[in-house]
């Protein structure tokens, strides 16, 4: 699908781990249960892609390139939800919609690895996972255009002033999304934050490339997607008197 790391020139810098900029999560550590382990031993083959590194762990070499028809062995609209989680939503979709492929995006083993056995106990063969940085995954990895919708439910807040640079929805993020959309193709956001709800949505209102697939007013919200599976974390978040706020946005 992928070539290997001996087939790119990476920096010594880059080989040192160093990124130009904050990423929008922090790799936690947290041991993996023995079927998680035995999961992504044994199901990394059939579902995990796997690309060249460029800095650090999560990083994706940008020479590196993604080809959808070998990782699936099909062509069909291809779905990619950033911070997967648990897999909750993804298997919940892919379940539901046998004819569309979905790459879930996360950081995190442990939740890719129950995404893999999930996929395997519910026989689905339109999954793949991965182990990435979104921002570089979109940047380089996906073909320009190839993506028919984009998934970002529940990114991590950063709350404190003083992290919010840290947030994955920024300008920047608005742009690298386009370019991995189609024309027409569809970014579906989600948030339990209120204020990282308002920043979302002044962030998409001003981009070019994206227009509301909502209400214009400004104080308006796009109705729950009822693709979106409800999961754990979101009926956390719920338990805890938040409201939940979509968006949704089409490439222009």
């Amino acid at each position: 699908m992928v070539s290997s790391d001996e087939d790119f020139d990476v920096p010594e810098h880059v080989k040192a781990g160093f990124r130009e900029k904050p990423v929008s999560f922090v790799r936690r550590g947290g041991r993996l249960t023995d079927g998680q382990e035995r999961g992504w031993a044994e199901l990394g083959e059939r579902f995990l892609i796997t690309a060249p590194r460029g800095s650090a762990e999560t990083s994706v070499h940008p020479d590196a390139r993604f080809d959808a028809v070998a990782a699936f062995g099909r062509e069909a609209p291809l779905v990619v939800e950033i911070g997967s989680g648990q897999g909750e939503a993804v298997l919940h979709a892919a379940q539901a919609h046998p004819e569309t492929n979905f790459l879930a995006v996360e950081v995190f083993i442990a939740g890719l690895a129950k995404t893999m056995l999930g996929a395997q106990r519910e026989g689905l063969l339109n999954v793949r996972v991965m182990e990435a940085n979104a921002p570089e995954v979109l940047r380089s990895f996906l073909p320009e255009a190839s993506v028919e919708e984009l998934w970002v439910f529940f990114p991590d807040p950063w709350h404190k002033s003083k992290h919010n640079k840290r947030r994955l929805v920024t300008a920047e993020f608005a742009a690298l999304a386009a370019r991995a959309l189609r024309p027409g193709g569809l970014l579906r956001l989600a948030t339990d934050w209120e204020d990282y709800a308002r920043q979302q949505r002044r962030v998409m209102d001003a981009a070019p490339e994206f227009v509301r697939e909502f209400d214009a007013a400004p104080t308006a919200w796009a109705p729950r997607f009822e693709g979106r599976a409800l999961t754990s974390f979101e009926a956390k978040g719920i338990r805890r008197g938040h409201s939940i706020r979509d968006m949704l946005y089409r490439r222009l």
